[in-house]
């Protein structure tokens, strides 16, 4: 399987960001770029995606930054791939030819047990597991 380095980056932003959720403060998008290596122009657009669709939050100004809209546990994988990368849980296949409906049928059995699994996991499960400083403002 094949991710889009834009999935890729939003689940690290995420995962950043779900490290200090609860603790009152936002996160710069220049200290989340630097941190998981993402050009931050291209970091902001994912951002601005991810706000659009309820999943952070954020603030303007000097003293402005981005937060998770919810606890880690409450955003799901699911979620994330909708708002970034929808066409990956989208199923085309035809049917065509002698051959067609079978090879649909297998193909549409593989995308429902890839879509039941996605449904398993949450942004907490890609947050490392031990303790990892931060420093933000």
């Amino acid at each position: 399987m094949r991710l889009s380095l834009k999935l890729e980056y939003a689940c690290r932003a995420l995962a950043q960001l779900g490290l200090v959720y609860g603790q009152g403060g936002l996160v710069h998008v220049e200290f989340l770029a630097d941190n998981e290596n993402i050009p931050p122009n291209y970091l902001v657009q994912i951002l601005n995606d991810l706000r659009n669709a309820g999943l952070v939050i954020s603030r303007r100004g000097k003293s402005g930054g981005y937060a998770l809209a919810r606890a880690p546990e409450q955003i799901s994988l699911r979620e994330i791939i909708e708002v970034v990368e929808s066409e990956l849980l989208e199923s085309r296949v035809g049917g065509e030819g002698v051959c067609g409906e079978s090879v649909a049928k297998v193909w549409r059995a593989v995308a429902n047990k890839l879509t039941r699994e996605i449904d398993t996991y949450t942004l907490a499960d890609m947050m490392p597991s031990g303790r990892v400083e931060m420093y933000y403002i």
